[in-house]
């Protein structure tokens, strides 16, 4: 079993709105980004909420996922990431990070990613495009008491310098991995 956690609980301070929210197309970015998790091959999708989460779960009904708030959420990502680790099934082997403002990857991505990691158990699993590194991430369960550790807005790219030697490198052919939303003018060039 492989679980999801989508960290979507930051102020969304260069955007100006919660980044959940904004519209592409007829989804907000946050549906898009659970949408596509749930054509995928995970097993169990956790959503982090913490800044405007009240006007973010109505937008998440319906869809197969579980809401957590995050209460300490201006504390940083890695609060989130405690937060998501606690509601994930105690049977998940593996743990996919994914962000809340990249809507632009397919579930083919995130299913190559999976049988990587199937493959190489208890790697920590990382898309490329061009060289350059992006999300989703994959963590093995070993990983997970360190992504506990963690403190202040640092993710899990501490653990990837860290098990450098852990870390399985996916070429995907796929800008979604590295593309997110974080200003007004992200939007714009992607006509949102």
């Amino acid at each position: 079993m492989i679980s999801a956690v989508v960290l979507a609980a930051g102020t969304s301070r260069r955007m100006g709105r919660p980044k959940p929210l904004v519209k592409l197309g007829r989804k907000t970015i946050l549906q898009h980004v659970v949408a596509n998790l749930e054509a995928s091959q995970v097993d169990q999708i956790v959503v982090v909420l913490g800044f405007g989460a009240e006007k973010i779960i109505p937008t998440l009904k319906g869809m197969s996922c579980q809401v957590v708030v995050n209460p300490q959420y201006i504390l940083g990502m890695s609060s989130s990431i405690r937060c998501g680790l606690s509601a994930v099934n105690p049977q998940a082997r593996a743990v996919l990070i994914a962000l809340g403002d990249q809507p632009y990857i397919p579930p083919e991505i995130v299913d190559v990613l999976l049988r990587r990691y199937q493959k190489e158990d208890q790697k920590i699993v990382v898309p490329l495009y061009g060289g350059k590194r992006g999300h989703p991430v994959i963590f093995g369960r070993k990983y997970w008491p360190e992504l506990r550790a963690l403190k202040g807005d640092v993710g899990g790219r501490e653990l990837l310098h860290r098990h450098a030697q852990h870390v399985l490198e996916v070429e995907v052919g796929q800008e979604g991995v590295l593309a997110d939303i974080d200003t007004p003018s992200d939007s714009r060039k992607r006509g949102l």
